[in-house]
Order: C-alpha cells, then structure tokens, then sequence
C-alpha cells in the first residue's frame, strides 16, 4: 500500500494547498470548482423573492440552494421545514436509520487548535487492541444495532491502515453496515479497507475556506487542503459505496461552509451517479481544556435552515443528527429532513464495555447522552420506524 510522508514533516511552515510525497493526485477539478463556488457566494445578494422560487420548484438548482443559505430565507424557515419533510417522507418513508460511533484510538498527529485529540493537548491517549475491539462490538451489538461508526484519531503511526482494517473485520461478526470516519487515505488504501468489511466513509471537511482552515491546522497531514477535499472522491475510487460530507459550522463562515459542503456533495454526484451522499451537520463543541469553544452564531435556527437546505437541494442524501445536539432538537429534526441518528454515544476509547475504564478521553463533550433504547423509543413518540439496518454488505 502507498506510503505517505511522515506526519512530523508537515509543519506550520509547510504550503498548506500542496501535496506532500505519497499523496494521492485525484485528476480532475472538483476542488477548484467548490472553492470558486464558495468564494463567489454572496448571502446579500439574496431576496425574498428568490427564496420563494426555490421553495416552489422540484428541483433545485445551486443557485436556488444558495438562496435557501441566505438570511433572506430565515423568515421562511417554518416552510423550508415543511417543504424538506415532504421530500423526507417521499424519498425515505417514516424510517430513521439508528446506528452508533465506536472509538478505538485517540492517538493524534494533527496540530488542529479547536479539536480535544490534537497532538499538543494533554489527555490521556489510548488505544484498544484487537481483543478489547472484540469486546466493544460485541457490547455494542448487544444493543441490537446494526450499523457502526469506527473512528481513530488521525495517526498512521499509532493507527495504521492494517490495524484500522483488522477491526473492520472484527465489527463485520456483528454489524451489516461499517462506516469510517478516520484519516483521509489514498484510493488503495480504502480498497484494502473496503475489501474488509467498510462501507461509507465520512471526511470533515471542517471549513472551506483556504486561509483560515491554514489557521486552524498548524500541523501534521491534516493541513493539506487539497488531500482532505479530494478524500471522498479517492474513497469512491476505492470502491466505497457511499461518502459523507461535513463542515464544522461556527469555525468560519456558516453560510459560504455549508454552500460549499452542499456544492462538494453536489459535484460528487454528478461525476460518481451511483454513489450514495450523506450529510453531517455538527456544530462546534467544548473540548477537554477548553470550554469556552463554541458555534460562533449558529444557532439552532440556522442549523435547521442549513438541514432544510441540504435536504431540498439533494433529496435522496442521508443526513446525520449528531449527540453535538440537544435531546429535544434531535427528536425535533428527524421528524422534518433527518434521516439518521446516532444514540449511546461515548467520544472515548473503550467506553461501551460495562466494568472496565475508558483507555482513553474523550474527542467532544457531547450534549444527548440517551442509549440506545431512549433514542429508539423517542423515534417511535414522533410517529417514525426506527430502522437499524437497511442494507447487506456483498463484498
């Protein structure tokens, strides 16, 4: 497999938009296309009148999605809300998907200075081997889901591909549905993990926006730009089925980060028809030695404008309520566009097996702590199927 250059090179000194040696070089232009999308975005722009437009049409167009960002379209929100359930209901019946992350790694490269893995901030790290993986799953399964989340920190180092592909194979005993959400690989590298068991991969993108993402990344893989964009496209390569797509909202710009989320998505689809889009939607939170980080004005108005908008500009993508979020706002938003929820959460390592210690601390705090069993029945008080597994991995 392709051998990327060590993490401890890539410095604060280091040109963010190159790429570094065993890089992975995806031809084409899709990067070029969202950035120049993104800076063009201007939300003044925007009228009541175009907002109107947009909601009367089947089909959006990008220029419509814009106007949906727009502040011009907060006044209707209560109608984008009705109009994103009809095209939930139409495209995914009352169904939402259940599943849940599981942390096996919070070893970390990155210099990222808003996230509680990254390399300089002093926590316990930790990591769970093979047997202990074993163990996690199978407590997890127990709660009858289906469908998992694996993520690692991001260090090739401590979490090699191998050892993120062995516990793929482990989560396969006993979920029909694996997705990852890891550090961004090249194409070969998610073969390997596809051809173990993985069937989605998700890559936060965390801003769009080129120079202030440089701010924010002061070290290791992460800071290259153009690696982390291009990673879904590699994933596709890779032979993955599905991809997701996020911005950290409230670390620049919302509205310009979530155009240019919505427009990345966008581009994927029309070069990769078969593949399936999905959507996550998480604010900031505080960290471990930080507690004062927080959304710079997102507030749930505008998160609901944002999942609103997605799901009226991309009818068919899967969108993820995160533990990010409040309890009542999550029970909220899937009965509107939705269409996926995690429950049982721990951002820890090891925390789901009863009577052994977390080997780790935890990435986020989150704020909807319910098990599996809560979020199941609150699905069911909204008059919605809980579903937790809707696919069948064929290899």
């Amino acid at each position: 497999m392709s051998e990327v250059i060590n993490a401890k090179y890539i410095t604060r000194e280091t040109n963010h938009m190159e790429y570094q040696p065993g890089m992975e070089i995806v031809p084409g232009n899709i990067m070029e296309q969202v950035l120049e999308a993104r800076e063009g975005y201007d939300e003044a722009k925007y009228t009541a009148a175009d907002v109107i437009r947009a909601l009367s049409k089947d089909v959006l167009t990008p220029e419509d999605f814009a106007a949906l960002l727009s502040p011009a379209a907060q006044p209707y929100v209560e109608q984008m809300a009705k109009r994103a359930q009809q095209e939930t209901r139409k495209h995914f019946g009352n169904s939402v998907m259940m599943f849940t992350p599981c942390y096996i790694a919070n070893y970390c490269e990155n210099y990222c200075i808003y996230c509680g893995f990254n390399c300089h901030n002093k926590i316990r790290r930790g990591k769970l081997n093979m047997e202990e993986v074993d163990k996690e799953m199978a407590a997890i399964a127990e709660s009858g889901l289906k469908e998992i989340l694996i993520l690692t920190g991001e260090s090739r180092t401590m979490s090699p591909v191998e050892y993120i592909g062995e516990a793929c194979k482990i989560a396969r005993k006993y979920f029909t549905v694996i997705g990852v959400e890891i550090y961004p690989l090249n194409s070969d590298e998610y073969r390997h993990l596809h051809e173990c068991g993985v069937d989605y991969v998700t890559v936060f993108q965390e801003t769009y926006n080129p120079d202030k993402y440089e701010t924010l990344h002061l070290g290791g893989h992460k800071r290259i730009f153009p690696y982390r964009v291009n990673a879904q496209e590699r994933a596709l390569i890779g032979g993955m089925r599905g991809v997701g797509f996020a911005a950290l909202l409230g670390l620049d710009d919302f509205r310009k980060d979530a155009f240019a989320t919505g427009m990345h998505a966008y581009l994927i689809q029309k070069k990769y028809p078969h593949a399936e889009i999905a959507f996550s939607c998480p604010r900031l939170r505080p960290i471990i030695n930080n507690d004062k980080i927080n959304p710079k004005d997102v507030h749930e108005t505008q998160l609901t404008q944002i999942i609103c908008a997605y799901r009226l500009f991309m009818p068919f993508a899967s969108i993820t309520i995160s533990t990010r979020e409040r309890a009542g706002y999550r029970n909220g938003i899937i009965n509107i566009a939705a269409t996926k929820i995690s429950a049982g959460v721990s951002t820890g390592i090891g925390d789901h097996i009863e009577d052994e210690d977390s080997k780790g601390d935890p990435q986020f705090i989150i704020s909807d702590d319910r098990d599996v069993h809560a979020v199941r029945q609150a699905i069911i008080d909204e008059g919605l199927q809980p579903v937790f597994s809707d696919y069948i991995y064929a290899g």
